[in-house]
């Protein structure tokens, strides 16, 4: 899986620690705003630094939101992915990962919602090395949830004839219609809706 750990924050610099405080502050915009929005200077006035200091952090805009997109991605390891992978193989891990990653969707610290999400709409018409880096990121969730329906059947929690990549497929357009519902309708009963249809593709697949 070529999903990264997230780096400890133990033994950092001073440096390392305000960009790691700049790379924060530009996921909280971008997940709400787009990563278009970040700009070093809208960025510099969040962290309480100079333009060129948070320069000296970032050679561009189009580095810096690179590296935003980058630290979307390793928060998402460290929230979602990581406590699913320490769950039993097969089903119990698919419903870690489906809690967490509802929880991803609707986090008080990221308070426009998933970042990748945001993104897409931004970029999906357009190319680029922004558009390459989320296409690269979504790509390896598609084949991570591959694999974790994969080992459903290897765990006997499964029919073996059960195809991986569509449960994958409907696993994941759960999940953006919890999004979609809970974001832009304010739908209370999302959550609700999103466990009973998970429920539903995995009887459909036993």
């Amino acid at each position: 899986m070529m999903y990264p750990p997230k780096a400890s924050m133990e033994g950092q610099s001073k440096g390392d620690r305000t960009r790691a405080a700049i790379l924060q502050a530009g996921l909280e915009v971008a997940s709400t705003e787009g990563l278009e929005a970040i700009t070093i200077g809208r960025l510099a006035d969040r962290v309480n630094l100079s333009k060129s200091g948070l320069f000296a952090h970032f050679s561009s805009k189009e580095q810096l939101q690179l590296e935003v997109l980058q630290h979307g991605r390793n928060e998402f390891v460290t929230r979602v992915i990581g406590p699913a992978l320490a769950e039993t193989r097969g089903e119990p891990r698919l419903r870690t990962l489906l809690k967490n990653w509802l929880g991803w969707n609707w986090s008080n610290d990221s308070r426009g919602g998933c970042i990748f999400l945001q993104a897409a709409a931004e970029y999906d018409d357009r190319e680029g090395p922004l558009r390459d880096a989320l296409v690269e990121s979504q790509h390896d969730m598609v084949e991570f949830l591959v694999g974790a329906a994969a080992l459903c059947v290897e765990e006997k929690h499964f029919r073996s004839d059960i195809d991986p990549r569509q449960f994958a497929f409907e696993l994941y357009a759960l999940v953006m219609a919890h999004h979609f519902h809970i974001r832009l309708l304010d739908d209370p009963t999302a959550p609700k809706r999103t466990r009973k249809g998970f429920e539903r593709l995995l009887e459909s697949a036993k």
